[in-house]
């Protein structure tokens, strides 16, 4: 499969990355001609570290898969995909947008990496909008898996479909986003720590040290594998239902605190039931027990890597990205 991956700074290099690691044939293309001087090259040397860290095998094998070009229409020739990475601005995505559109073969989708815009924003007036949407990593999408995949009303099933079944023979985690909001989704759960995070610490109840401490030696050690429904949903005895059960009013109580930020209206009997229902599918109430003492042991696993890798830092000082790189493509 070919792709072709537009504009060519750090997110378009790393897209070059995954999808050349993945066995895509990838050709790069970039306005900026300083730019596809030094794309090869920085490619090559981040291709390096990962074969260092045994998450790449052969780098001349998969710089074999990626060739420069100065010219868009040599880079979409022939493209199954194409993934666009120029600045995050508004206009420039809807000049990009139609001239690929122009361009591009007729059965080729169109994705942006925007974390800022709807694909509605600048895909309204084009003549295949039915094959536009967003393909939100997170960086850097060679490390880290996550692809929030979000089209705009127009959208295509096939288009999203496509688009996912690309994602996961490439060995990234597609997320589908169902309709387009802003922040997507990632960016909606990591603002909403931040504020509280924020106002917690503005308001003199914890300091950044501390704080920090809280999600990492805390929250993260379980998050590092699991996310924070099946987080609950494993943290009673009779799974999400019961938790919320348990510990509901706690929460809401929170809202209602004048020294608090507001966090919404509560949760209601129906949303519970809802979510519950998807993590009965996922997980029967039978096997809870088995799922938590998998949860015990991977977080036994987890502790004791960190600190066997305090102690390999004060011999060999790695790369603390390189390690999470580590984790993050070895689970994904």
């Amino acid at each position: 499969m070919k792709v072709a991956v537009v504009g060519a700074g750090l997110i378009g290099q790393a897209w070059a990355i995954v999808f050349a690691r993945g066995g895509c044939e990838v050709s790069l293309w970039d306005g900026n001609s300083r730019a596809l001087d030094n794309v090869v090259p920085g490619i090559a040397r981040r291709l390096s570290d990962l074969k260092d860290h045994g998450l790449v095998s052969d780098v001349d094998e998969v710089l074999k898969r990626l060739q420069a070009t100065s010219s868009l229409a040599d880079a979409l020739a022939g493209s199954h995909y194409v993934q666009e990475n120029l600045p995050e601005v508004l206009e420039l995505k809807a000049e990009i947008f139609g001239r690929m559109d122009a361009l591009a073969p007729g059965g080729a989708i169109l994705a942006s990496s925007t974390s800022g815009f709807p694909a509605s924003a600048f895909t309204q007036g084009l003549a295949g909008r039915q094959r536009c949407l967003i393909a939100h990593p997170v960086n850097p999408p060679y490390l880290i898996p996550v692809v929030e995949l979000c089209g705009a009303p127009w959208t295509s099933p096939a288009a999203i479909e496509g688009a996912r079944s690309l994602m996961d023979s490439i060995g990234q985690r597609p997320v589908v986003v169902k309709r387009e909001i802003d922040g997507f989704i990632l960016n909606r759960l990591q603002g909403a720590l931040l504020q509280e995070a924020f106002w917690l610490v503005e308001n003199g109840y914890v300091d950044a040290a501390g704080l920090d401490a809280t999600v990492s030696e805390g929250l993260g050690l379980r998050w590092a594998f699991m996310g924070p429904i099946e987080t609950i949903d494993l943290n009673a005895p009779s799974g999400l239902s019961d938790y919320c059960q348990r510990y509901g009013g706690m929460y809401q109580s929170f809202e209602q605190s004048p020294n608090s930020r507001q966090m919404g209206q509560g949760w209601s009997a129906e949303l519970v039931e809802t979510l519950n229902g998807q993590r009965r599918e996922t997980l029967p109430i039978s096997e809870l027990a088995d799922r938590q003492a998998w949860r015990d042991r991977r977080l036994m696993q987890l502790m004791v890597h960190k600190q066997q890798a305090v102690y390999a830092e004060d011999v060999t000082k790695p790369s603390p990205e390189a390690e999470c790189g580590r984790q993050a493509v070895g689970t994904s």
